[in-house]
């Protein structure tokens, strides 16, 4: 064996094994299970359960991001999403990432027991959530969309898709890291289903190889979205095959994180494709 197929075997075999991060939507009108979880004691039980069948982070929502949703205040994101991160802090082992765009929001999350900032805006929303991250000791994940939820799907245009996100994707870590933000602590999250076509998010998967060479781990938010419909003809809560082609497709392209709402199934997936390109994920990463 070469020198050089030795390094790739070596660095094969220390890879990461995929984690998990399951979806805690406490907001009545989430494209998937909007509504089903807006008590909080509720949507901590179910946040519990993604952590028994392998989420090593759960994800918490306040505001849906679907295509056409309309935004709420802080105020009622905070009702909907703190309670919820504090029924979770410390009961679970899964760390708690808080899903907004919002800098109060955040604040309160990461106060209640929050340690990852997952913000759909990369940052846009409010510059000042990139001080709030770097004066934490929180993990921030940076996400490509197209304007905003509520118009992103009005006739999204590229002229390559895969290139213009990896340049929007370098062009926020620039800035994150200009604001203080150790790079160690940079997700990146080329937002499939965010301002994109069917055919866009097929090719971001296809090509998302060029995503994962920036350096920094990949989130995949592939789960029973719309792409996966048009492609399966299927309606959201059968998607369920699709969603673990995709996350199959994008471990086997580099990505580390998973977003997904089938914890259990789709980490068997990952487990058993795991096994083929490195070595089995025995153990899941909660910090």
């Amino acid at each position: 064996m070469s020198s050089t197929s030795e390094e790739r075997s070596r660095a094969s075999n220390e890879a990461a094994p995929p984690v998990l991060m399951g979806v805690v939507n406490v907001t009545p009108d989430s494209f998937s299970d909007g509504g089903r979880f807006l008590d909080p004691d509720a949507a901590a039980e179910h946040g519990a359960r993604l952590a028994a069948d392998g989420a090593a982070i759960l994800d918490i929502g306040g505001e849906s991001t679907r295509p056409g949703a309309q935004p709420v205040t802080a105020e009622e994101e905070i009702e909907r999403a703190v309670p919820v991160v504090e029924r979770l802090a410390g009961a679970t082992p899964a760390r708690l990432s808080i899903d907004t765009m919002k800098l109060d929001v955040a604040r309160a999350a990461l106060a209640a027991g929050a340690g990852v900032v997952n913000d759909v805006s990369a940052f846009r929303g409010d510059p000042e959530m990139a001080g709030l991250v770097a004066s934490s000791a929180a993990d921030c994940c940076l996400m490509h969309m197209r304007g905003e939820p509520r118009t992103m799907q009005e006739d999204p245009r590229y002229d390559d898709v895969v290139s213009e996100v990896a340049s929007f994707l370098e062009e926020r870590m620039r800035f994150a890291l200009a604001e203080g933000v150790p790079e160690e602590r940079i997700w990146l999250d080329p937002g499939i289903g965010f301002g994109k076509t069917v055919e866009h998010n097929l090719a971001l998967l296809r090509r998302l190889g060029e995503i994962v060479a920036i350096g920094r781990p990949v989130v995949i938010g592939a789960s029973r979205k719309s792409f996966l419909g048009a492609v399966t003809e299927r309606e959201v809560h059968d998607r369920l095959p699709g969603t673990i082609a995709a996350n199959v497709m994008a471990l086997e392209r580099g990505a580390a994180i998973f977003r997904v709402h089938d914890v259990a199934e789709v980490r068997d997936a990952l487990r058993v494709t795991a096994a083929t390109v490195g070595p089995p994920p025995w153990t899941t990463p909660n910090s």
